[in-house]
């Protein structure tokens, strides 16, 4: 069902704000594991660690729903479609995957806000884990990076579903009395 331009517009700039703020909130995220890791100053390390579980349930986790939400609601309500154009399902795939990959990642940074945030002096055992979360985020900033190019390029590429709703759409205009 089309959306009235008034909530196509409200849905479009929810989505961009929620796709935005994810990327930001990425970009940071990624800014704080640069930060654990490569600090000589092991409170610094230890706080930027802390503060990564709240930042990725409150602002990351949301943030990526409110885009999915968003995206369909979009796809859905307006003649791009959701299986009409290829660029639109490749921007899903990525959305959904950024977003599953998010959900199963929570558990290791949780993991280490836990670690970080005791007493006991803490050594190499968590090396990779906070490799990992650096390494997590840089790919979830390339896949952002890779939906956001998407959408605003648009490339061409209409998918047989999107051929045969252009068909018909032809053919009722062509056949309704003037």
């Amino acid at each position: 069902m089309p959306m009235t331009p008034g909530t196509r517009k409200l849905t479009l700039t929810a989505h961009v704000v929620s796709s935005v703020g994810w990327l930001g909130a990425v970009g940071t995220f990624l800014a704080f594991a640069v930060v654990g890791l490569t600090s000589p100053d092991e409170q610094l390390a230890r706080a930027v660690y802390v503060a990564m579980e709240p930042a990725t349930w409150l602002v990351i986790v949301p943030l990526s729903l409110a885009s999915l939400l968003t995206g369909l609601v979009q796809a859905l309500g307006t003649t791009w479609g959701l299986f009409r154009h290829y660029w639109v399902i490749a921007k899903l795939l990525l959305t959904v995957l950024a977003t599953v990959v998010l959900l199963v990642h929570t558990q290791p940074i949780g993991h280490l806000a836990d670690s970080a945030a005791g007493t006991a002096s803490w050594g190499g055992d968590l090396d990779g884990v906070r490799v990992q979360l650096l390494v997590d985020a840089a790919a979830a900033l390339l896949v952002l990076l890779a939906a956001t190019a998407l959408s605003v390029y648009k490339p061409r590429g209409i998918t047989r579903y999107g051929w045969r709703k252009q068909e018909s759409a032809r053919i009722d205009r062509s056949t309704s009395p003037a």
